[in-house]
Parts: C-alpha cells; sequence; structure tokens
C-alpha cells in the first residue's frame, strides 16, 4: 500500500504583503506570517516597531494599505465582525468596568456574544473556577489585586469560547507569583488546543510561551522560528556580562581578544559572546573582575537583530 500523505495544516492566519501606512510613513512594510491551530506564536520587537498596528489589522480595527489577511478563514477585513466573534482579545491595560462585581463583569460581557440562560451561568461558572476567583464573584473590581483583575481580563476574553486569542503584553505590572499564574492559565489554553498570540517585553515570557515568534523592527519581520532555533542562528552559545566602569578599563586594555568573537555595549554594561569561554574566565578571574556567565537567551537575539534594548 502507498505511504499516506500528511494532511497540510491551513494556517488560522495568514498575512502576506501586510502594508500599513500613517502620513507616508511605512509602519507595517510587507509583513509576511502564518499563525499555525494551537500553536503560541510570539510578536517582539522595540516600541514603535509595528507590532500593535500588526495585531489591530488582524483583528479587523485597522485597515491595511495593502497585502492580503486572513484569520480563522475569514478575509479581513471585509469579514472582519465575523471573525471577531471567535477571537478572544486580552488588551495590554485592564478595561473591567469598576461599576460591576466580578461576576456582572463576566455576564454583561456574555450578553454582547447572545449567551443567556443555563448557557451563560455554566459558561460563567466555568470561567470564575479558571480564574480562581471563587468566593469572590460578588467582589467590586476596585478591590482585586492586580493579578486578579489581570485574570478576570483574561477570562472574559474567554466568554465566547474562542478559538483564538490574542494578548498584548498579558503580564506586563505584575509581581513574578502574579505571573507564573497567568503562564500557568495560559498553558492550560493551549493544552486545549486554543491558539494564542501574544505580545510582550518579557524575554522569560515568550521563551516559556512561545512556540514560535517574529521579531519586528521599523515594520518589518527580521527573524521569524521557534526560540531555540532563533538562539542557535543568531547567537554564539556563551555570553559573559561585566558592568561598572573597572570592567570598561579592563575591556579597553585587552584589545582586540579573539577569544571575544562579538562585544555589544548596553548602557554601562558589556556583552562579550565567545564560542569558548574559557581563556576569558580565567583572565576575569586572575585579574579579579565581577561577572555573570550565562548561556545566551532570547534577549541577546533580540539586542543583535534591532539594536535595541527590549525597553526601548
Amino acid at each position: 500500500m502507498p505511504e499516506s500523505q500528511p494532511i497540510p495544516v491551513t494556517p488560522l492566519v495568514s498575512a502576506r504583503g501586510l502594508i500599513k501606512q500613517y502620513d507616508g510613513r511605512l509602519v507595517v512594510d510587507h509583513v509576511n506570517l502564518d499563525v499555525m491551530p494551537g500553536e503560541c506564536f510570539g510578536l517582539l520587537g522595540p516600541n514603535g516597531a509595528g507590532k500593535t498596528t500588526t495585531l489591530r489589522m488582524l483583528l479587523g480595527l485597522t485597515p491595511p494599505d495593502g497585502g492580503e489577511l486572513t484569520v480563522l478563514g475569514e478575509p479581513i477585513p471585509a469579514r472582519a465582525r465575523e471573525a471577531r466573534t471567535r477571537i478572544g482579545v486580552v488588551p495590554q491595560f485592564d478595561n473591567l468596568d469598576p461599576d460591576f462585581t466580578v461576576r456582572e463583569n463576566l455576564t454583561t460581557y456574555a450578553s454582547y456574544f447572545g449567551l443567556r440562560g443555563e448557557t451563560l451561568s455554566r459558561r460563567v461558572e466555568e470561567l470564575i473556577e479558571f480564574a480562581n476567583l471563587r468566593g469572590r464573584e460578588s467582589v467590586p473590581i476596585q478591590a482585586l489585586s492586580g493579578g486578579m483583575k489581570r485574570r478576570l481580563t483574561l477570562a472574559r476574553a474567554l466568554i465566547n469560547a474562542p478559538e483564538l486569542v490574542v494578548l498584548d503584553e498579558p503580564t506586563t505590572g505584575l509581581d513574578p507569583q502574579a505571573r507564573h499564574h497567568i503562564w500557568q492559565r495560559l498553558r492550560m489554553l493551549l493544552s486545549r488546543g486554543t491558539t494564542l498570540i501574544i505580545t510582550t517585553h518579557y524575554m522569560e515570557e515568550a521563551e516559556r510561551l512561545c512556540d514560535r515568534l517574529a521579531i519586528i523592527d521599523q515594520g518589518r519581520v527580521v527573524a521569524c522560528d521557534t526560540p531555540r532555533a532563533l538562539i542557535r542562528a543568531h547567537i554564539e552559545p556563551h555570553v559573559l556580562e561585566l558592568s561598572g566602569h573597572a570592567a570598561t578599563v579592563w575591556l579597553d586594555a585587552q584589545g582586540n581578544v579573539s577569544d571575544i568573537a562579538r562585544l555589544h555595549r548596553v548602557g554601562d554594561a558589556s556583552l562579550l559572546y565567545s564560542h569558548d569561554p574559557r581563556p576569558l574566565l580565567d583572565r576575569l578571574d586572575s585579574d579579579g573582575l565581577r561577572y555573570l556567565h550565562r548561556p545566551a537567551n532570547l534577549e541577546d537575539v533580540f539586542l543583535k537583530l534591532t539594536g535595541h534594548d527590549l525597553r526601548d
């Protein structure tokens, strides 16, 4: 019998040559993207790189000036309204209604999608459990912590059981414990087959959550792959971090050192990239310099490809 061929998977989001310009300036410059069903796809870039404009075009909130865009099989912007009924959105800043309780925020939002009666009640109860807000159903929004508000905002975005959830900076401003709680909930969604698109300024978040990600700079996609593949393709495996005036003087005295494949300065910090760090480590130890030796990570890729600190 002939071998069966794998069934091709159709992207949930597909952009080809996507363009947006303001005042004659291209802010999204011929962007090509595919987001596959069930994956977490990340958009990274400095402020002003075009991430938010790209997201707004995906949601049908900003019309593109050129290119082709389909989301959930619907052409955008022609059928953006139909696509949005199957999408959940978590904005960068919580926009919960301060006059409503936890339960009232969920039930009011559910009414926009036509949920009524037993279906509505069951869905609200499921989401209160999902957000770990049992016992706080009647609490006013002002009484919630930042992490609780963020979990409620995520729960509200799921009220219509979306196939795709778009999250803009989902954990900005949260303490580490609250951030880990959100990550756990997002992994739960992925395990259920929900597709996620996130923008983030936290490299740890991108490495933990994203199956693939695109780095955008000046409106263009400069790289797109898995986090591990991007690190292997663009960065030497070892990084030594030095900081302060003493480190600058020491580096200047070294001259052209063959053990340093590449040097990048960020403020008063110097990042030394190397394939074999042992000779450098010996010299640093013998000279009494303080340093941090670590493996290359996604932030190193970002610095190399965009030339920006991630929080520019």
